[in-house]
């Protein structure tokens, strides 16, 4: 890892003042894939005006100046969640039965990448959370496998498997304490 570029973490529950950058950021962190209709940035704009209306959203981006460098948002699922259902095998009461936080994307620019700036953007967006839990879904087949090894090394673990349209490729789900 390099050291980290000087970068100002700024927390938001509410898309409005954020959704330009939040969209400017992901077209460049999924650019490789945006040819693909679920990771179009339309489809991604769709998700995220749905996810930012559901309860407990929340979104972290890191600035270099005035430039956004990287973010992550997510918001609190429930037992029954759509989230859930789609996970297979269906996860363990104990990570369902309280209300959980789903990271529902995290990025950096690739010239902030192996600087520890994802990792501070995911502790801020956790950072005074009330859900016992945090899991996330990755795309295994996108970057051979680096993504979920790191959020291993952040402490997740697999619990399932989803996929969340038909559009979506099959992705492994993952959870940990936020604790």
């Amino acid at each position: 890892m390099t050291s980290a570029p000087a970068v100002e973490l700024r927390t938001f529950t509410q898309l409005d003042p954020v959704r330009g950058d939040l969209l400017d950021v992901y077209a460049e962190v999924r650019a490789p894939l945006l040819h693909l209709p679920n990771y179009a940035v339309t489809a991604f704009g769709e998700r995220l005006d749905r996810h930012s209306a559901e309860p407990g959203f929340a979104a972290v981006l890191a600035y270099a100046g005035d430039h956004p460098v990287g973010y992550a948002y997510g918001n609190r699922i429930e037992d029954g969640d759509r989230y859930w259902q789609r996970t297979n095998p269906a996860p363990d009461e104990k990570y369902t039965r309280d209300p959980a936080f789903a990271l529902k994307e995290i990025g950096v620019r690739p010239a902030w990448r192996g600087t520890g700036t994802a990792w501070r953007i995911h502790d801020t967006l956790l950072a005074g959370r009330d859900e016992q839990y945090v899991t996330l879904m990755v795309n295994e087949a996108a970057g051979d496998g680096k993504v979920r090894d790191l959020y291993r090394s952040w402490g997740y673990e697999g619990i399932g498997y989803s996929q969340p349209s038909a559009a979506s490729p099959r992705l492994t789900v993952m959870i940990r304490s936020t604790r």
